[in-house]
C-alpha cells in the first residue's frame, strides 16, 4: 500500500521515517532485507511481533503519559481502522494497538503524527518512553514540577544517534516527590526533584539514581548524585548513555542492561567513565525554561446540571479512593480505574468527551494502566462521576488491592507462559466478593506478569505473580511463581519482591485469601505488609502456602489455564529483542559504510557531535567485520577496539600506524568542533576503505564471503 504524505500535516522527520518504514517493508517482502535485521529495525519504529502470526503490536510512545482528548479520538479511529478496536494502556504510560498488519503500520504512524504522536523508539534497543509521576505538576508534596524536564529529556533523545543501536533498552523515570511515585528505584535513570540553597538562593536540581531494573534479576538503582543541578541532567544522561553503549554487554542479552554494567564496575567506576565522556558531548549545560511550560489549564466554570449522585454510597467511596486535592487551591485530580488498561474504541471516544468537558486537556496515563484527570472543579465532581459511571469508568479503588496490574500475557505476547489477564479478572472478583473492606486499601498492590520479564512489574508488588509451569506425570500444569514484599513503601522506599513458592495458577485466588487472612490475623495495626513479611521471614510464608503446592490428586480443571477450555500447552516464542543473525562479513562492512554516510550528512548540516558519533560507530563496525572474519569473538565495543589492536594489528593482519583504541577514543578527548569532526570522519572513511580492500583481498584468497553468527557480537 502506497501512502500519499505530501498533502498531510506530517512533520518532515516523521515523513522521512514513514517513507523509510514503507520502503523497508517492501524490501523485506521481496527478500532484500534479512528477517532478523528487519526485526531490529522495525522495533525502533514501534512495530513489535505478536504471538499470533501475521500481525503486530504497534506501540505508541506517549512521553510522561500526557495525552489530549483529541489524540485519544485519533488513536481510537486508527484502532478501528487498522487494529482490534482496543486501546491498551501500559505500565510505561504508552498505548498499544494489537493485531496490526505489518503493511498497515506506516499508515498507523502517519495517522499518529498528524495528532502529534509517534511510534519512534517505542520498542527496541533505544531510550524508551520516559515515564513520570502522573501527579507531577499537581502533587502537593513536589519540590517543583518535573514535567518540563521530562519533556525536554524525552525529545532530546528522540532520534539521537547515540541511542539507536545500544546493547539493550534504556528506561528513564521522573518522580514528582521523595515518595518516588514514578518508581525511579527500578529505572535505568531516575530523577527526583530537589531544591538546594546556595548562597541564599534556591537552586533547582534532582537526586539522580542509576542502574535499577526488574526482570529475572531485579536490582535497586544506586544513587549517583544526591543533588545534580537541573541544567546538568541531560548532559549527564547523554554521557552516561555513551558509556553504556561502549562498555555494556551485547552477547548475553539477559546481562545487557545498565544495571549489570553498574554491578560490574560499580557506581564510582561508572561515574568516572561518565566524567571522561563529558568533553565529547555537544552541550555542557542544558537549561530548561520551566516558567513558560504550560500543559494543564482548567476548563471554564459552568453551572452543573447534576448535583446529587444516583448512588451516594458509591460516589463517596469513589471520592475517597479516586479523588485528591491538588496543590492548586480549589482544584482536584481524579483518577480513572481502567480494568487491565483496556479501553474499547467506542468507550475511548466517550471518555475523551467527558475529559474535554470537565478537566484539563492534559490527561495523564498512569503507570498502573489508568488515567488521571487534572484541574477538575469541586462543583463538577458529581456530574463528572455520573458521566464516568455511565460508561463504566467510575469504579472506586484506584491503585488499591483491586486495581490489579497485568501485562497482556498469552493473549498476545510471544514470551508469556501463562494467562495473566484471566487471572487478574478472577482475583479482582474474588477480592470484591470476599474482602470488600479492602477496596480502599492502597497499601497492598497485586501485579501479574505472564513471564519472569516483569512487564506487569510483579517484582514491584506486595503480592506478585509471574507465569510458570509445573510438570506432573508427563503433563504440564499452568502455574504462577508467587513473589512477596515488593513495591513502594509509604515513605517512598523501593522494595524488590522475594520469590516464595510456585503454585498451580487455578489455586492463586485461594493463595491470596490465605495471605490476606494471615495478615489480618497476625499483622499489627497500621503495619505495612512488607514490614510484616520481614518480621515473619520468607520461610514462614513458604510454609503457609506449601499445602497448596501439593499436586497429588490434582483436578482436571487445574490443567487448564484461566480463560482456556483445552489442556494447557506451554508455548514460548522468541522475544522480539533477541535472535541470532546469520550474516556475511560484507553486509557488516556495509553497515559501517551506512554509518559513515550518516556521519558525512551530519557534518554537512553542521551537526558535528552527531557526525562524530556516527563515525565512531563506523570504526567499531569496520573493526568488528574483520575480527569476525578471523573468528574472533567479543561482546562490547570497548572490547572490539582492544581486540582489533591486539589480535589484528599487532599480529600484522592489518596496517594501522597508531594504537587503534587510542585513536578511536579521541571521541571522548576532544570537543565536538568542526575541525575535529572533519578530521575524525575523514579518518573513519580511510579506515573503512582499507577494511574493504582487506576484505577484497580475502575474497580472492578464500572464495566465498564468510558467513558468521553474530548473536554474540552485536556491538
Amino acid at each position: 500500500m502506497s501512502l500519499n504524505l505530501d498533502s498531510r500535516g506530517i512533520p518532515s522527520e516523521d515523513k522521512k521515517d514513514i517513507v523509510e518504514l514503507q520502503k523497508n517493508i517492501e524490501n523485506f517482502h521481496q527478500g532484500k532485507y534479512d528477517e532478523e535485521r528487519f526485526k531490529l529495525y522495525r522495533l525502533t519504529r514501534g512495530v513489535y511481533g505478536q504471538r499470533q502470526l501475521g500481525v503486530q503490536m504497534f506501540r505508541i510512545k506517549v512521553p510522561y503519559g500526557s495525552i489530549t482528548p483529541q489524540q485519544i479520538r485519533v488513536v481510537a479511529d486508527l484502532s478501528d481502522q487498522y487494529a482490534s478496536s482496543n486501546l491498551h494502556l501500559t505500565t510505561r504510560q504508552d498505548i498499544q494497538l494489537h493485531y496490526v498488519k505489518l503493511d498497515d503500520s506506516p499508515a498507523v504512524w502517519a495517522g499518529l503524527t498528524e495528532a502529534g504522536l509517534t511510534g519512534r523508539e517505542a520498542c527496541g534497543n533505544t531510550v524508551r518512553n520516559l515515564t513520570t509521576s502522573s501527579i507531577a505538576g499537581v502533587d502537593p508534596e513536589e519540590a517543583f514540577d518535573p514535567t518540563p524536564y521530562a519533556h525536554a529529556t524525552a525529545y532530546y533523545f528522540l532520534r539521537n544517534p547515540i541511542s539507536q543501536e545500544m546493547g539493550r533498552k534504556i528506561k528513564p523515570a521522573f518522580s514528582s516527590s521523595e515518595k518516588d511515585t514514578a518508581f525511579t528505584y527500578f529505572a535505568d535513570f531516575g530523577f527526583i526533584p530537589r531544591i538546594q540553597n546556595e548562597n541564599g538562593e534556591e537552586k533547582k536540581g534532582f537526586k539522580v539514581v542509576v542502574g535499577g531494573g526488574l526482570g529475572a534479576q531485579a536490582i535497586v538503582a544506586q544513587t549517583a548524585y544526591e543533588f545534580l543541578a537541573a541544567d546538568q541532567i541531560i548532559p549527564f544522561m547523554e554521557a552516561a548513555i555513551r558509556v553504556f553503549d561502549r562498555h555494556g554487554e551485547r552477547e548475553k542479552r539477559h546481562k545487557a542492561r545498565m544495571k549489570f554494567l553498574l554491578k560490574k564496575i560499580g557506581v564510582d567506576g561508572f561515574l568516572a567513565l561518565v566524567a571522561e565522556e563529558r568533553k565529547s558531548i555537544p552541550h555542557k549545560s542544558v537549561p530548561i525554561d520551566d516558567a513558560n511550560f504550560r500543559l494543564s489549564q482548567p476548563v471554564e466554570f459552568f453551572e452543573p446540571q447534576i448535583t446529587t449522585p444516583k448512588n451516594q454510597t458509591k460516589f463517596e467511596q469513589w471520592k475517597r479512593t479516586n479523588v485528591f486535592e491538588q496543590k492548586q487551591k480549589d482544584f482536584y485530580g481524579v483518577f480513572v480505574k481502567v480494568f487491565l488498561g483496556d479501553l474499547k474504541s467506542d468507550k475511548a471516544r466517550q471518555f475523551a468527551d467527558v475529559a474535554q468537558k470537565y478537566a484539563s486537556q492534559d490527561i495523564r496515563i498512569t503507570i498502573n494502566q489508568g488515567f488521571l484527570f487534572r484541574f477538575v472543579r469541586p462543583e463538577h465532581l458529581v456530574e463528572l462521576f455520573e458521566a464516568l459511571d455511565k460508561i463504566g469508568l467510575a469504579e472506586p479503588g484506584f491503585d488499591s488491592i483491586v486495581d490489579i496490574t497485568a501485562c497482556p500475557g498469552t493473549d498476545t505476547c510471544n514470551l508469556a507462559v501463562t494467562n495473566s489477564t484471566g487471572l487478574a479478572g478472577k482475583l479482582e472478583d474474588y477480592i470484591k466478593e470476599n474482602y470488600a473492606e479492602l477496596i480502599e486499601d492502597s497499601h497492598i498492590k497485586i501485579k501479574i506478569s505472564g513471564c519472569m520479564n516483569a512487564c506487569g512489574q510483579h517484582m514491584a508488588a506486595n503480592i506478585g505473580f509471574h507465569g510458570s509451569s509445573i510438570k506432573k506425570n508427563g503433563m504440564v500444569i499452568p502455574a504462577m511463581q508467587i513473589v512477596l514484599a515488593g513495591g513502594l513503601g509509604p515513605d517512598g522506599k523501593g522494595w524488590i519482591a522475594e520469590k516464595v513458592i510456585k503454585l498451580p495458577t487455578k489455586r492463586i485466588p485461594k493463595a491470596v485469601g490465605v495471605l490476606l487472612d494471615d495478615f489480618a490475623e497476625f499483622g499489627a495495626e497500621d503495619q505495612y505488609y512488607n514490614d510484616y513479611f520481614l518480621a515473619q521471614g520468607k520461610r514462614y510464608f513458604y510454609d503457609l502456602l506449601k499445602p497448596l503446592a501439593n499436586v497429588e490428586g490434582i483436578s482436571e480443571t487445574e490443567f487448564l489455564d484461566w480463560g482456556q477450555d483445552h489442556q494447557y500447552k506451554q508455548e514460548i516464542g522468541v522475544g522480539e529483542c533477541a535472535g541470532v543473525i546469520l550474516d556475511v562479513v560484507g553486509t557488516i562492512i556495509k553497515d559501517g559504510q551506512e554509518k559513515l554516510e550518516k556521519a558525512q550528512e551530519a557534518l554537512a548540516l553542521n551537526s558535528y557531535s552527531e557526525g562524530i558519533y556516527y563515525a565512531y560507530t563506523s570504526f567499531v563496525v569496520g573493526a568488528k567485520a574483520l575480527l569476525l572474519s578471523e573468528d574472533i569473538k567479543c561482546n562490547t565495543q570497548i572490547g572490539i577496539l582492544q581486540d582489533f589492536q591486539e589480535k589484528i594489528i599487532d599480529e600484522g593482519k592489518f596496517e594501522f600506524t597508531e594504537d587503534f583504541k587510542t585513536h578511536v577514543l579521541q571521541i571522548n578527548k576532544n570537543e565536538p568542533t568542526e575541525d575535529f569532526a572533519e578530521k575524525y570522519i575523514s579518518n573513519a572513511a580511510s579506515f573503512l576503505e582499507n577494511i574493504l580492500e582487506k576484505r577484497e583481498e580475502k575474497l580472492k584468497n578464500d572464495g566465498d564471503d564468510k558467513e558468521v553468527v553474530n548473536s554474540y557480537y552485536k556491538a
